[in-house]
């Protein structure tokens, strides 16, 4: 890269990253082979923690993908009509499933912008199913206080798989060791706030805000592929533009070293 190109890469992470939030390269640190579960609301829930997954999958870890609706209530991008958005996104997902060579997707149909009226139990006992299912080690889910950005869908299913592990933890059977929320920096925020017409919609004025992070995992070197699952969800480009703006104006060589890691917070257990 030239001078001004790596003046735009610093001058970009100055203004994203915290120097202060730890930097890993894994999300998880066992270099034996382990199961991770993502538990998400919508198809393209995922992208927010790609580059992590694509890391982990190389490294040899086998990823599970749950996603509890078909994301029917979002954009079309022009591509489907409305009553078939919902199949389009299934298939969408399913193509994203086998870049990342996910060992299994589990895609149900609960209603899209729609989950805060599914009882919170209704939730939990699906997570539990489904941690009995496949014998998770680890789990990701957005955090249950905002939903990454305000969308209620998020809160719910997070909310749900938050107060299980709670519950859970360290009883026989259950063998997830940590639980994941996706969250960002302080920083991230303060710069959406600014630019991304979702976050300054949604995202609440008042309360705690989005977890302050643990760690960070680095996503450089898995970005060229994190962009093809992006482009999978073909009908979506609308939203990824609202969450990662100037992506289709910047070069990925440089974009992908200003926006180069995602944000993770651990669920502490708090048992009597």
């Amino acid at each position: 890269m030239g001078v001004l190109s790596v003046g735009l890469v610093l001058g970009g992470r100055f203004l994203l990253h915290d120097k202060g939030i730890p930097l890993r390269e894994q999300l998880i640190e066992e270099e034996s082979p382990q199961k991770i579960m993502t538990f998400f609301a919508h198809p393209d829930d995922e992208i927010a923690v790609g580059g992590s997954l694509l890391a982990a999958r190389k490294a040899g870890h086998k990823i599970i993908l749950i996603c509890l609706t078909k994301g029917e209530a979002g954009p079309t991008g022009g591509l489907v009509e409305r009553e078939n958005l919902g199949e389009a996104r299934a298939l969408e997902l399913g193509m994203v499933a086998e870049i990342l060579d996910a060992e299994q997707l589990e895609l149900f149909d609960f209603p899209d912008s729609g989950l805060s009226g599914v009882s919170l139990d209704t939730i939990k006992n699906l997570a539990l199913d489904m941690i009995q299912k496949h014998q998770p080690d680890y789990i990701i889910s957005y955090d249950s206080q905002v939903g990454l950005y305000g969308h209620p869908d998020h809160r719910s299913v997070s909310l749900a798989m938050e107060e299980l592990f709670q519950e859970k933890f360290g009883n026989t059977g259950f063998p997830v060791k940590k639980l994941f929320q996706v969250t960002l920096s302080p920083k991230q925020i303060k710069i959406a706030l600014q630019l991304a017409p979702g976050f300054q919609k949604n995202y609440p004025v008042e309360g705690p805000g989005l977890p302050f992070p643990d760690f960070a995992v680095k996503t450089t070197p898995y970005f060229f592929t994190l962009e093809n699952m992006m482009d999978a969800h073909a009908s979506q480009q609308e939203v990824f533009r609202n969450l990662l703006p100037y992506r289709e104006e910047i070069p990925t060589v440089i974009y992908s070293r200003i926006f180069d890691r995602e944000y993770f917070s651990e669920v502490k257990v708090f048992k009597n």
